[in-house]
């Protein structure tokens, strides 16, 4: 891509910027559909979903005098933007949200965004990282004049054409196939399983988590001396709830086997409760356990058990309070759909994953 004759623009010149909402989020039910975004570098910007009545009720801040819905949500078709946390991180919003004061909702003042636009321009956005932190944020204040280089045409303007054609033919053939697909709207929403399992805990059983995995605490090596590598061989998992807790991909140490693929790890700080089951052969950090299924266990058995561990080490735990340290190997308990034998149910559990919608994505 050459840039030579692109032009830098005031952000104030290409979009129309808001200021995000709330400093102090409603509280979640688990019921609503409405995204709210935060400053966050994941998941699309999404931290929660409300109700349209949690956000009704709920003021900017605690005492503050509350306001109608229409400052609270905003349009679908725009680009959010932290300004606070995770600086400088866009995602495309193609629904209405509610949102933090750590975003800033940036609409298009003279061009309809689009998915590919939207893409070209969050990349670009990003891209402006460096300039930002958590001393310098990028308040609504300071990005109306802040400069966005783009293509441009001879009479100045931006480029869109260029924009929105770059994407499609360039772009998007380089997508891993999962993304290409939806892209293309070909993305398989369908279950494994047409029969839909409604949950009902009522007959489950307390199970012992040493019951199910062979548990110990991993590697505990210091990723500061590990050997990075762009070579997708050995994993290095870390306390993090991001990328399925992986932090690099590393070189083999002191001649040491790292844990096999298909393993599943649980951070028992940090990131408090964390589970995944892992792709890639890996090693660990301190306070990363390894669970080893003591029985063969298909992925979407693994899947149900991530779940449920999860749910109990968020109701049980807390980081730097209780950690789960001292109680991982003997002290940890998780409700499961259960025979009449007193053994877990997995074909239960495995068909009920594979009733989801995506299930054929797994």
């Amino acid at each position: 891509m050459n840039t030579a004759n692109w032009k830098w623009f005031q952000y104030d010149e290409v979009f129309d910027i808001k200021k995000g909402f709330y400093n102090k989020k409603p509280d979640e039910s688990g019921l609503g559909t409405i995204f709210f975004i935060g400053a966050t570098d994941t998941n699309n910007g999404i931290t929660s979903l409300y109700t349209l009545e949690e956000i009704d009720e709920t003021p900017k801040a605690e005492n503050a005098e509350n306001v109608g819905l229409d400052e609270k949500i905003f349009n679908s078709n725009c680009i959010s933007v932290s300004n606070n946390g995770s600086v400088g991180y866009a995602f495309y919003q193609i629904k209405e949200f509610a949102c933090s004061h750590d975003i800033n909702p940036l609409y298009l003042k003279n061009k309809e965004l689009n998915h590919y636009i939207a893409l070209f321009l969050c990349t670009i956005i990003e891209c402006e990282q460096f300039r930002w932190t958590y001393g310098r944020k990028w308040r609504p204040i300071r990005m109306p004049s802040s400069l966005i280089k783009l293509p441009a045409k001879e009479n100045g303007e931006v480029d869109w054409g260029f924009i929105e054609n770059y994407t499609k033919q360039v772009l998007i053939p380089k997508l891993p196939n999962k993304a290409k697909n939806i892209w293309l709207n070909t993305f398989n929403t369908k279950p494994l399983n047409q029969n839909k399992l409604t949950l009902n805990t009522e007959n489950w059983k307390w199970h012992n988590l040493n019951e199910i995995f062979n548990i110990d605490y991993g590697s505990k090596f210091d990723v500061n001396k590990m050997e990075e590598t762009p070579i997708k061989d050995i994993a290095f998992i870390t306390r993090t709830a991001n990328n399925n807790g992986i932090k690099s991909f590393v070189e083999k140490y002191n001649d040491i086997e790292p844990y096999k693929a298909g393993i599943m790890t649980i951070s028992l700080g940090g990131s408090i409760g964390k589970t995944f089951v892992q792709p890639f052969p890996f090693y660990t950090c301190q306070n990363v356990a390894v669970l080893s299924p003591k029985k063969n266990l298909s992925i979407y058995q693994k899947l149900f058990l991530k779940t449920i561990i999860e749910f109990e080490c968020g109701l049980r735990f807390i980081a730097f309070g209780r950690e789960l340290n001292s109680h991982i190997k003997n002290n940890i308990n998780i409700k499961l759909p259960t025979t009449k034998d007193n053994e877990p149910d997995w074909q239960w559990m495995e068909d009920y994953i594979k009733s989801l919608p995506y299930s054929s994505c797994i």
